[in-house]
């Protein structure tokens, strides 16, 4: 998990720094983190892009390192993904469809349907407290619930 809230830190969107990292038969395949298209304006340069209290200028780390992979030509299937918060719906389903197992996340998202999706799936879904120094990293404040 920590090496997640290492590639956190390369967000681009400061509403919340995410990171991914997908591993397999304990070796890292792929990393993601929340960020722009290649190519497309940051939200750190232009600003957000926000619909519905959402920013929608970003790729979520999770679709990054699922990209990442498909890119790269690299299997995910089978694989664990740790990432710094809970999935969101969309990122379950890719997670399911890439034939991800297990999902290890830190900050809570409050997002039932997607929790309901990895279960019905049977994909694992373990929570893992992070450390007081590394949630200060990825803006994770417990007591709130969310990222800030």
């Amino acid at each position: 998990m920590s090496i997640a809230v290492q590639v956190a830190k390369r967000s681009t969107c400061d509403r919340a720094h995410v990171g991914a990292v997908i591993v397999r038969d304990r070796r890292i395949l792929t990393t993601g983190y929340n960020g722009s298209p290649a190519g497309l304006p940051h939200c750190d340069d232009v600003g957000h892009l926000l619909v519905d209290g959402h920013c929608v200028r970003t790729l979520h780390a999770e679709q990054n390192a699922i990209i990442q992979a498909a890119y790269l030509d690299v299997s995910v299937q089978g694989g664990t993904i740790y990432v710094t918060h809970q999935p969101c719906l969309t990122c379950a389903k890719m997670i399911i469809n890439a034939g991800i197992r297990r999902v290890v996340y830190a900050g809570d998202y409050p997002d039932n349907l997607a929790r309901q999706f990895l279960a019905e799936a049977g994909v694992g879904l373990q929570h893992m407290k992070l450390p007081d120094e590394l949630q200060a990293q990825v803006g994770y404040h417990p007591e709130e619930g969310e990222a800030s």
